[in-house]
């Protein structure tokens, strides 16, 4: 089990820091329905994050095609490709960075927050886990990991489970802080939009070179093995 975890946690922390749903979710925390919103924004962030962990984790969880209890030999490839792209997303990360005295563009989606119902607040998070590339492949990365290590179907599923809960503490944390932060919240939860948006180009950039390395020198060392 502990190396189901140690393999995954790199690529779940890489989704919790994301930007972009954290900044969604104190967005919609500070309209009118903010708490219904913020609600059903996490719902569909959990349900969206472990769908995904759920389908890679029991497809690649197979023995290989020669009969031995070792991961299926695709999973490996498929954690090569996942590092080359990790690389590719870092290097267009570094080269999209909002340049000095310039803050990154508000997506139209976001300036349209205020009117989200809570079945829309719960697409959105969905739309933000499988239709964003960085976040669906940390997520289908992550999940790979969990699927390839060597430990039993018990071991798996709790690290699945812990996966599914550090990648949705983007939205877990703001939820909470909102819930319980009273009056405070408000203030709170802006600073830390803005210190990600800040600050997410070289955070991103240094977590996915790092992500990329470790993908691409397991699957190498699997596949030569």
């Amino acid at each position: 089990m502990g190396d189901a975890i140690g393999q995954m946690l790199t690529s779940a922390v890489g989704i919790a820091i994301s930007p972009v749903p954290l900044i969604a979710v104190i967005l919609m925390l500070a309209t009118p329905k903010g708490r219904a919103n913020g609600l059903a924004f996490t719902a569909g962030w959990i349900v969206a994050v472990a769908a995904v962990v759920t389908v890679v984790v029991l497809a690649g969880s197979g023995a290989d095609a020669s009969g031995d209890d070792g991961p299926a030999t695709w999973t490996l490839w498929l954690k090569l490709a996942l590092g080359v792209l990790f690389l590719l997303f870092a290097a267009k990360q570094w080269k999209d960075r909002p340049r000095a005295g310039h803050e990154a563009a508000t997506p139209a989606w976001m300036k349209a927050i205020d009117t989200f119902s809570p079945g829309k607040a719960a697409g959105l998070a969905v739309v933000l886990v499988v239709a964003n590339p960085k976040n669906l492949v940390l997520a289908i990365g992550g999940a790979v990991s969990i699927a390839s290590s060597t430990a039993g179907a018990g071991g798996k599923a709790v690290a699945a489970v812990l996966m599914v809960l550090i990648a949705s503490l983007c939205a877990l944390v703001p939820l909470g802080v909102y819930l319980a932060g009273g009056a405070k919240a408000t203030q709170v939860l802006g600073g830390w939009k803005e210190w990600m948006a800040r600050h997410n180009s070289a955070i991103m950039t240094t977590l996915l070179v790092v992500l990329g390395v470790k993908y691409i020198g397991d699957a190498l060392s699997g596949l030569t093995s």
